[in-house]
């Protein structure tokens, strides 16, 4: 029988197995008791197996409120372990928000547990081939960048709010003619009274056109179209049609179904944006760690994933970034080429590329800087150069200290950014 694989961190004040035992059950087969025509044959086909159990260690005081417990004057010591269930795929089939509620639905609620994560995920072959797949990915991404090696570099336009159609245009053009691969919109951006899509996806475009007719190169912009699912479509038309080969969604609140409705109505890359996921994610006895997550998005076909960045401005810690990067770019086919491109981005500046190339081991990424370019002391055009010159000397193995004495503009990122970090 075919099964799909799921690992957990759980805490509990019972003997983890047995409440292992209760996790199979309870998202598989039955509830808390055998119910009407529950017949040993049926649980045998349906019923989810115990693969592991991994006992950790103990706690004097419980992660997470549980009044189930309290009711029942139950205390601790908190046994943590970790759990690996195996899930009978005729269960779910090709049913990306059902695959969700089984690996992530009810668990988090049981009232043996004092914590629940949800750490991460394996789908056999056949069963990961009957969900959608990348249309782009690092393969397709590169071919529309024209970036055959190295890390694609890109900023995001700021301020994310307040500028005009024509503005965003005009920066954009900026932003092309200093030499970027990938221009996305801010994650809080999407369409704006001041400035809507209909009006600036032809606005930004012109000038990517126009930018492409001089040089050469296409700059992937990714549109902010989050909404709702017929108004995404709509909006991703309107990229296709302008020539844009790229659009963004706020996965964690457009939803498994509204993503994969997207996706398989266009050839566009699509840019997941996971903001929000610290909620899923910060807590070390609760939520979903990124290996299941990205499972679960790049079943709905996105060809991006952000993971954040390095030395960044955010509170994950430089590990969780890297394995998200490695983990984006492990295939989940054995068949089939279903990598995506990991998104770097938050504080990220020619400094940060030494770390995030020691960590990767390579520039199958997305390279993203704010600030980091559009601050630099002579301007954007400068702040890009200083990426890509920082890109070339740790790649030929050399520092940037070394590369700045040749390099003017990593020299100037360098004094100027090194002061605030």
């Amino acid at each position: 029988m075919s099964r799909f694989e799921a690992s957990y961190l759980i805490e509990t004040p019972f003997d983890p197995a047995k409440v292992a035992d209760v996790m199979a059950g309870e998202q598989s087969s039955g509830t808390f008791t055998r119910v009407h025509g529950e017949t040993d044959e049926l649980r045998a086909r349906s019923r989810a197996e115990v693969l592991s159990v991994v006992e950790l260690e103990t706690r004097d005081t419980p992660s997470l409120p549980n009044a189930f417990l309290e009711r029942r004057g139950v205390t601790g010591p908190y046994r943590r372990a970790r759990i690996r269930l195996a899930f009978p795929v005729i269960n779910v089939g090709a049913n990306l928000p059902t695959l969700a509620s089984t690996v992530a639905g009810n668990l988090y609620d049981l009232g043996e547990v004092t914590g629940m994560r949800l750490e991460s995920m394996w789908l056999p072959d056949d069963y990961r081939l009957a969900f959608d797949m990348p249309k782009q990915g690092l393969a397709g991404t590169r071919a529309l960048t024209g970036v055959e090696a190295g890390p694609l570099v890109g900023s995001i336009i700021k301020p994310n709010v307040g500028l005009s159609a024509e503005e965003t245009g005009e920066l954009a053009g900026q932003l092309c003619a200093a030499g970027l691969d990938f221009i996305k919109d801010d994650e809080i951006c999407a369409n704006p009274a001041h400035a809507p899509l209909a009006e600036r996806v032809p606005a930004v475009m012109r000038r990517v056109r126009d930018h492409a007719e001089r040089t050469g190169k296409l700059v992937m912009v990714a549109f902010n179209i989050t909404d709702e699912t017929d108004a995404m479509l709509r909006h991703a038309e309107l990229v296709t049609r302008e020539g844009g080969t790229c659009v963004m969604a706020s996965l964690n609140w457009c939803g498994f179904s509204a993503i994969q409705t997207l996706r398989r109505a266009t050839d566009l890359a699509l840019h997941g944006h996971r903001n929000g996921y610290g909620a899923f994610a910060r807590d070390p006895l609760l939520g979903i760690g990124f290996q299941a997550y990205q499972v679960l998005w790049r079943l709905a076909g996105v060809d991006h994933m952000h993971v954040h960045g390095l030395q960044g401005k955010f509170s994950q810690p430089d590990t969780e970034v890297v394995e998200g990067a490695r983990d984006c770019v492990q295939p989940l086919s054995t068949t089939e080429d279903d990598r995506v491109m990991p998104a770097f981005s938050s504080g990220q500046w020619a400094g940060t590329v030494p770390a995030t190339y020691a960590a990767t081991g390579n520039a199958d990424l997305l390279f993203m800087a704010g600030g980091g370019i559009m601050a630099h002391p002579d301007g954007p055009a400068a702040g890009v150069a200083s990426i890509r010159e920082a890109w070339e000397a740790v790649m030929a193995g050399e520092s940037l200290e070394s590369a700045a004495t040749r390099h003017d503009a990593l020299a100037k990122a360098l004094a100027f950014f090194g002061k605030k970090h």
